[in-house]
């Protein structure tokens, strides 16, 4: 026998099991809320909501898309939109109104779903409808079913695209992730697996939820009957806060996330009160390695467990998990943290390899079925039945350490960056040159945005005209940080930046080339 696997899978088993149970605790006070439903209602709402799309005239394959910070319709739109056939195009919100519209007409989107926080900021998208999600606008389409609502059917099919997720890669364009259901359920269930979710848990959304939708961590979750707990804005004080409120369990995010918990738990303990979470918690880090001493800080000054994977959007994300096993109990705390800083090991299901130029491959059910419309970054993507990362890395005793980028792609803060669309914007300012743009290390966000800049012969610019024209033509977290002027670029002898050669100076006495 086989029966298809779909998100909706997760869902319909919390609905048979746990309907009583709480589902979402939105954000509260903000517009369009949701407050404290359970998981009959958060069914009810699903529903509702595929019903009105069908009833708007979407269909199957049609694109939905959001643009929107961490919120409980979000969470329903996982399942009311993917669940019954069509796509979803969940965009990040911290992009400008330019990189936003190139991502609606590239997908074709027909009906896109904005926060009403940023209902301004992307009034100029173009799109054939827009809802904004104030609990006004969108009340009916996030109504719970009524008795004579029609549930649209659709015959579920695994290889169906799920959502298509976009990322920034190495050109100056993003590129559209094509993730099937099949890899979604296969990831979320060796993804839950892994770190061990069970019906007792409580996530904390500290990760974006557009971000591979929540690393399909959301999905598996919702198989065990979990609570999803909505957390909107990055704020180390009020996410411990919700830890205390809601015996938060379990929560993901970028190294940067946790760096803002340490800093609100020592202003805590200096005043005097209590840390929560110790023994409770157990968070899962993803975007860059943070350094050793962090982790180190997060076990013993939080007694948070620290537990570490690797992957990109293109594998749903899942590829490697790097978890203390119980080998590992009689070692010192400092030896502890220096192995958990290391990508980790395959996960179930997953094979690696590393080539011959030292870049990672991945063959697992998780990767991605294509980018949409571009079969040629596809084929580069997946050649020699294996996907190719772009990470330069190595593998050893079943332990992957990923030492650099191949691809010209900086994580800051859990974000992608593509260098190269950063020296596109650089590069149309009149009094520039050449410019290279890399990655050098940063105690807050792992990495940060560097542009090393030559001007033309006889002209004049200075670092903060630079960095006020790049915030006019970028999202700002994609500006450089910082900006350094140089009479020349290590070039090879065709031409080409050697970007490994003007990373290093910055990188020097590191094991790694990545922060």
């Amino acid at each position: 026998m086989r029966v298809p696997l779909t998100v909706n899978d997760f869902l319909s088993r919390a609905l048979t099991v746990f309907p009583d149970r709480t589902a979402l605790v939105d954000e509260p006070d903000f517009p369009g809320a949701l407050g404290r439903i359970s998981y009959a209602e958060l069914g009810q709402r699903v529903a509702g909501m595929a019903s009105r799309l069908d009833a708007m005239g979407y269909g199957v394959g049609d694109r939905i898309g959001i643009v929107s910070p961490n919120a409980g319709k979000f969470l329903i739109s996982y399942f009311g939109v993917s669940g019954y056939g069509r796509i979803l195009v969940p965009i990040n919100y911290r992009l400008n109104t330019d990189e936003v519209q190139y991502i609606v007409d590239h997908s074709g989107t027909k009906l896109l779903l904005v926060d009403p926080e940023y209902a301004e900021a992307f009034s100029a998208v173009k799109v054939a409808k827009k809802i904004i999600l104030d609990g006004v606008e969108d009340a009916e389409l996030f109504a719970p079913a009524g008795a004579h609502d029609e549930v649209p059917h659709w015959e579920a099919d695994e290889d169906f695209t799920c959502s298509i997720n976009y990322t920034s890669g190495t050109t100056s364009r993003p590129k559209g992730v094509q993730i099937t259901h099949r890899n979604f359920w296969t990831n979320s269930v060796t993804f839950g697996w892994h770190a061990t979710v069970s019906d007792r848990d409580v996530l904390l959304h500290t990760l974006p939820m557009f971000h591979a939708n929540g690393w399909g961590m959301p999905y598996a979750v919702t198989g065990m009957g979990v609570p999803h707990i909505i957390q909107r804005k990055i704020d180390g004080e009020s996410i411990l806060q919700r830890v205390a409120a809601e015996g938060i369990t379990l929560a993901c995010g970028a190294p940067a996330v946790w760096a803002a918990v340490l800093d609100a738990a020592e202003k805590r303990r200096s005043g005097g009160s209590p840390v929560p979470g110790r023994d409770q918690v157990r968070i899962v880090v993803a975007g860059a390695p943070p350094p050793s001493r962090t982790i180190e800080r997060i076990q013993h000054e939080l007694g948070w467990e620290f537990i570490q994977i690797y992957g990109l959007t293109e594998t749903a994300p899942l590829l490697t998990i790097n978890r203390k096993p119980k080998e590992w109990d009689a070692l010192d705390p400092a030896e502890v943290a220096r192995r958990l800083s290391r990508a980790g090991t395959p996960g179930l299901g997953v094979t690696l390899a590393v080539d011959g130029d030292g870049e990672v491959l991945a063959r697992a059910n998780q990767v991605f079925e294509s980018y949409w419309n571009q079969p040629e970054e596809t084929g580069k993507a997946l050649s020699d039945g294996w996907f190719h990362t772009g990470d330069g890395g190595s593998y050893d005793s079943g332990y992957l350490t990923i030492l650099d980028r191949k691809k010209d792609v900086i994580i800051t803060g859990g974000e992608n960056v593509s260098s190269i669309e950063v020296e596109d914007a650089i590069f149309q300012h009149p009094a520039v040159a050449e410019v290279a743009v890399i990655g050098v290390p940063d105690p807050k966000w792992g990495e940060t945005v560097k542009a090393l800049v030559v001007a033309k012969a006889g002209a004049s610019v200075t670092e903060d005209e630079l960095r006020e024209f790049c915030r006019e033509r970028l999202a700002h977290y994609k500006c450089p940080t910082s900006f350094e002027f140089r009479e020349e670029l290590a070039r090879t002898a065709t031409g080409k930046l050697q970007k490994f050669k003007l990373r290093e100076p910055y990188w020097q006495g590191m094991e790694k080339r990545i922060n």
